[in-house]
């Protein structure tokens, strides 16, 4: 359960960033309430977990304040949201345990501070999952997860080979996908199985020109 002094305060965070343009149109409610369900779905002896494509802070300012245990490194490639989010931290009292890193997420994931030091990724709208899975796997060690939130399928959780296909995970190292449903919005947390190849991520901007599949 979150305080709920602390959810006014990450509300009130979020609404500034909503108004900066650096999250979702909408009212920010409902983007809590999604952020609720990475807390879920991220494993519960995650220590270290990355956001990925950061934006206006979620799911990790959720993350950081539902998990007093947790640093949440969160990793960004605008200037400008990037310095919100500094800000966000320190009114939330989370700069000593949380820290966020300005770069592109390819060159990040070489940095050795960052690289295989996560047990968990999470990932809101970084990008397609062909990108998304080559860009998370430099930060997540053997035996960790990547948690990714899905569009909205009519019917049902989409179809794990369409769109997560094992041929193309496995050779980043994941290992099988699995789809959970939480709080109104759909999953997919997938495994590392194996340390990071050092041919992964490729070079700034390949895995978008050149993705893995798609």
């Amino acid at each position: 359960m979150i305080d709920p002094e602390d959810w006014q305060r990450v509300t009130e965070v979020l609404e500034e960033a909503r108004v900066k343009g650096f999250l979702g149109p909408g009212p920010v409610a409902p983007h809590l309430e999604h952020a609720l369900g990475f807390v879920e779905c991220v494993p519960v002896d995650a220590g270290v977990v990355v956001d990925l494509g950061s934006g206006g802070g979620l799911p990790g300012l959720v993350l950081a304040v539902a998990r007093p245990l947790v640093e949440v490194r969160f990793v960004d490639a605008g200037r400008r949201r990037c310095e919100h989010l500094e800000s966000a931290l320190v009114s939330l009292g989370l700069e000593g345990r949380c820290t966020v890193h300005w770069g592109r997420a390819e060159t990040l994931a070489r940095d050795p501070e960052l690289r295989e030091g996560a047990q968990a990724v999470a990932a809101r709208s970084f990008g397609s999952p062909a990108v998304t899975a080559e860009c998370a796997v430099g930060f997540l060690q053997a035996g960790g997860a990547l948690v990714v939130s899905e569009p909205p399928a009519p019917g049902g959780p989409p179809d794990a080979g369409l769109r997560w296909p094992a041929e193309g995970l496995a050779g980043l190292g994941f290992g099988a996908p699995t789809f959970v449903a939480s709080h109104g919005a759909a999953f997919v947390v997938i495994p590392t199985l194996s340390a990071t190849e050092d041919r992964w991520p490729r070079r700034d901007g390949m895995p978008t020109k050149r993705p893995l599949w798609s």
